[in-house]
């Protein structure tokens, strides 16, 4: 079984290089650079990953979609995707890949049987109304619908390339999409570490997922998830 770890990163040179030396003793690495303005793609080239660069930032669903269209040219099996600012342990990627069996998608859990460890409260917050909206919506019974320590096989990866969605909302219309296409979802826990990392969310962001929201009720209202 072939497995990649693709780590969409935008200005981590602080962090990229221990990301890369923990995934790289669980899985081959690819780092999509999203057009950083730092030395994150030559420390991550340096540390071990294969790297893709986009010429400019398009955002994290876009450099995730060139990480799967890549991992599909190159016949994998199974898809990690790990953050690449340092929140996420690879040391966790054993025990998810040990629950893919019979699995399309596969979403590490801040909040699956445990209190979340040093989240910030606004992220509590918001994570809690999104995933209530996305159980509803999909009928999906997870608990996290916004971590992006993820896994996907090679029959689902396909699927998400497609999604028009470039930003932040990608991570939430995987989900849509999952249920589209009767796609088998589940979660396992996992901890995160949160420190000083900058966050990219933007005004625009907001606006952006508050008019994904509201097409997402919409959907549902229409019967068409």
């Amino acid at each position: 079984m072939r497995i990649i770890t693709i780590v969409p990163a935008y200005n981590e040179e602080k962090a990229i290089t221990n990301v890369v030396d923990g995934v790289k003793r669980h899985s081959n690495v690819l780092v999509v650079d999203d057009g950083s303005l730092d030395e994150t793609a030559a420390l991550a080239k340096n540390a071990g990953a294969e790297v893709l660069k986009h010429a400019k930032n398009r955002g994290k669903g876009a450099a995730i979609k060139t990480g799967l269209k890549y991992a599909i040219e190159e016949d994998y099996d199974i898809m990690v995707l790990v953050d690449g600012d340092g929140q996420h342990d690879p040391q966790c990627i054993p025990l998810l890949l040990d629950g893919m069996e019979g699995v399309d998608l596969l979403i590490g859990s801040r909040f699956l049987d445990m209190a979340p460890q040093n989240m910030p409260l606004h992220r509590q917050f918001s994570n809690g109304i999104t995933t209530r909206l996305i159980r509803f919506v999909t009928g999906y019974h997870i608990t996290d619908s916004q971590c992006g320590f993820r896994m996907i096989s090679k029959k689902a990866a396909p699927l998400f390339t497609g999604i028009s969605y470039n930003d932040y909302v990608y991570e939430s219309e995987v989900l849509c999409k999952a249920s589209e296409n009767d796609l088998v979802v589940a979660e396992k826990p996992i901890q995160c570490i949160y420190g000083t990392e900058k966050s990219y969310v933007r005004a625009r962001h907001v606006v952006h997922y508050l008019m994904f929201t509201l097409r997402l009720l919409v959907r549902k209202l229409l019967g068409r998830i």
